[in-house]
């Protein structure tokens, strides 16, 4: 296929499953532009499923952390190579790296020195991290298109082209949410507690920290007569992996209701949300689920983070740092954070004992999540791959 105005090549690198979808949606929207495209480069299922031509598999960037990247960093070096080899030939209309930045940043900032567009869909956490970030985020792409809108002014400072697009999770969810039809999906009582626990999506986090969630999980089982528990698994392998980590980690009373996907209606369902950090607290923000949040990495990504001092912000979860960041006080604290060290069973259960005990401060949570929702959505009009899409056309076109 010709490279040409109506049927151009557009490269797109996803590296986990949620570029996948984000990948999904801008080929979509994408086709009603221009038609006879071709799409290829590194993406998953839901990409393929709309034409996506991937050449190597997605699964082999699905990595996290300091150290489980270097155990992988030959094959990940040699990856990179052979794809910013293909591509330089194939020269695409545009490349667009998808999320993944510790890959797809190294792979964009060889393809714009070979003289291709290169654009990054998804900002990294620049106002987390370090803010001197966006300089050598600058060197690799031509645009980044940011999903919160108080990333741009931060590129601005640093004369580079940034776009807010809006985020495609808050077209997903409506501003005011009804837990009754999503109970009646999953077949639960209208009128008994019931918690949602999502204890990460990567086999990694799992093994680090399933058992921890679930040992929680039955604690508050324990002191609550009635509750029910749901657990989405994020993928195939995670679903295994759960059922392994329920037969010896929570006994027949507090059994939980394992689910095969379903995160949304789980989270809708919910009186509160016990997860891991990471997307999936944007996504409970975005339910208006009251939530506590715990992560823990490796002791080595850790103690690598804090030796150098990389990061920026004392709040990890996503609703937090939006609240901050949106003017609802530098000091605001809407979801408890449970990080490394207090990251324990019985800190995990206390802090969700309290939620579902403080029926006021629920409300209050919720308001603020209300809130937040409709400033992700911003003055924008259609879906974010529509606004992502269209950004991405000005580049090929200009």
């Amino acid at each position: 296929m010709s490279n040409n105005d109506q049927s151009p090549l557009i490269a797109l690198i996803a590296g986990e499953d949620s570029g996948d979808q984000l990948g999904a949606d801008l080929i979509v929207a994408l086709r009603r532009h221009y038609p006879n495209a071709r799409f290829a480069g590194i993406g998953g299922n839901r990409m393929q499923q709309h034409g996506f031509e991937s050449w190597f598999d997605m699964r082999e960037l699905s990595l996290f952390g300091f150290a489980e990247v270097i155990g992988h960093l030959p094959r990940l070096l040699r990856l990179r190579k052979e794809l910013v080899a293909r591509l330089t030939t194939a020269k695409p209309a545009v490349v667009v790296g998808i999320d993944a930045p510790d890959f797809n940043l190294g792979v964009e900032r060889r393809l714009k020195q070979a003289g291709l567009r290169t654009v990054h869909y998804v900002s990294p956490s620049i106002w987390a991290w370090r803010e001197n970030r966006a300089e050598k985020i600058g060197q690799s792409v031509h645009r980044v298109l940011c999903l919160f809108p108080m990333e741009p002014p931060i590129y601005a400072r640093h004369g580079i082209d940034a776009r807010f697009v809006g985020h495609p999770l808050a077209d997903r969810f409506p501003l005011v949410s009804d837990r009754v039809p999503a109970r009646r999906t999953l077949q639960l009582p209208l009128d008994a507690p019931v918690l949602a626990l999502l204890p990460g999506s990567r086999h990694s986090e799992l093994e680090r920290m399933g058992a921890i969630y679930l040992d929680a999980a039955r604690r508050v089982a324990a002191n609550m007569p009635g509750l029910r528990i749901v657990i989405p698994a994020a993928n195939t392998r995670a679903l295994a992996t759960l059922k392994s980590l329920l037969g010896r980690s929570v006994n027949d009373e507090a059994a939980p209701i394992l689910l095969d996907g379903h995160a949304h209606e789980a989270m809708l369902a919910a009186d509160v949300v016990m997860l891991a950090s990471g997307t999936a607290t944007l996504e409970a923000m975005l339910a208006k689920r009251p939530m506590v949040v715990g992560y823990r990495v490796s002791p080595l990504s850790y103690r690598i983070a804090r030796m150098f001092k990389m990061l920026k912000t004392d709040v990890y979860a996503l609703p937090n740092i939006l609240a901050r960041a949106c003017g609802m006080g530098k000091d605001a604290m809407l979801v408890p954070e449970l990080m490394q060290d207090d990251f324990t069973p019985e800190k995990l259960a206390h802090a969700t004992l309290e939620l579902f005990r403080d029926s006021e401060r629920r409300g209050a949570v919720v308001a603020a999540f209300e809130q937040l929702h409709d400033i992700l959505r911003g003055h924008l009009l259609g879906h974010a791959g529509d606004h992502a899409a269209a950004a991405i056309i000005e580049m090929i076109e200009r």
